[in-house]
């Protein structure tokens, strides 16, 4: 995993019996004019019986214009993809609720 908060999500989903898998899929945002790709995203999971991404980011709520961006840009390009971005707070919120330092 990226980061640890990536392995916290992992271990809930893994506790609760969701299937999951890392980082499956890049996602193609923009080309140039011969179709090559420029930009991409890759969000962190993907759980297919909820046939949806999630992104995970453990940056400061100012920082996170950028992955707001792509988010936007990914529902713009590819409009049937769900995708649900989980915040620090969310994060937090699911280790103390879920402990889920313990069941790493």
């Amino acid at each position: 995993f990226a980061h640890e908060s990536e392995r916290d999500v992992a271990a809930l989903l893994e506790s609760y019996g969701v299937r999951w898998e890392y980082e499956p899929t890049m996602f193609v945002l923009e080309t140039d004019d011969d179709g090559r790709p420029q930009s991409g995203f890759t969000p962190d999971f993907y759980l297919p019986d909820f046939d949806t991404y999630i992104e995970v980011t453990t940056m400061r709520q100012s920082l996170v214009t950028a992955k707001h961006r792509k988010i936007r840009r990914l529902r713009e390009t590819h409009p049937d993809v769900r995708v649900k971005l989980l915040y620090r707070r969310d994060i937090q919120q699911l280790d103390a609720k879920y402990r889920l330092a313990d069941a790493a």
